[in-house]
């Protein structure tokens, strides 16, 4: 792989991607960063390639602005926390305060996006744990373990061992959200496939599971939008 920079207002940062499968040039725009990656033979020119890129620039751009803005879980930003609108607040101590729908932050941290997202791990730790359990004794079929990951391509996943893994975003989409992945991952401890009877384990443990289903599709991608890095300081102290 290599970056380049494709000029032009603004200008767009480009990764070049060789592959021995790929016949013809191919762009990628990915709604979760918003990265632009270039798929080319792995006998062609990067000239011919990044002319092609430059032909394709007013797409890209395009994609790009169907993005989602970026919501970086500074104070005073406002998140979804479990169905309810929570502020980012200065505090005594962190904690998520559903009373006031507040995220609390301490006033003795420097920086409140990364403790904001130990706060949202934590609980969701809680509820998919508590959601798992529920569902796998409904099913008769225990778990080995649960795991919980910042994940980019799935919401969650079962192993042939019992281990089910799960996106800690999903504490940020509405609760019954959060119950179907719960309970279609743990529809894999009986049914390691996507078949008919796996959808039939689905709709046992969790009926009507299709808004929720629909819901993650239409709008799954948009809780990647929310950023839990402190924002960078450069020289000058401008961020």
């Amino acid at each position: 792989m290599s970056e380049h920079m494709l000029p032009g207002d603004p200008p767009v940062q480009l990764v070049l991607r060789r592959s021995a499968r790929a016949r013809r040039y191919s762009l990628r725009v990915s709604r979760l960063d918003g990265r632009v990656t270039l798929t080319m033979p792995r006998t062609a020119s990067p000239a011919r390639a990044l002319n092609f890129a430059q032909e394709k620039a007013a797409w890209i751009r395009a994609r790009l602005a169907e993005r989602p803005d970026e919501i970086r879980a500074e104070f005073g930003a406002v998140l979804p926390v479990g169905g309810v609108e929570m502020r980012v607040v200065e505090a005594a101590r962190s904690r998520l305060n559903f009373s006031q729908a507040r995220i609390e932050v301490s006033d003795r941290v420097n920086a409140a996006p990364p403790v904001v997202a130990g706060l949202l791990k934590a609980h969701a730790r809680d509820r998919l744990v508590a959601a798992a359990d529920r569902y796998s004794g409904a099913l008769g079929r225990p778990y080995s373990r649960i795991t919980i990951r910042d994940t980019r391509s799935r919401w969650g996943s079962c192993s042939a061992q019992g281990a089910l893994m799960f996106s800690w975003r999903l504490v940020l989409a509405p609760p019954q959200v959060l119950d179907y992945v719960a309970a279609h991952e743990v529809a894999h401890l009986a049914e390691m496939n996507h078949g008919p009877r796996f959808w039939a384990a689905v709709a046992r443990l969790r009926p009507g599971y299709a808004p929720e289903r629909d819901w993650l599709r239409a709008h799954g991608e948009a809780l990647h939008r929310y950023r839990f890095t402190a924002a960078a300081i450069d020289g000058d102290g401008a961020t």
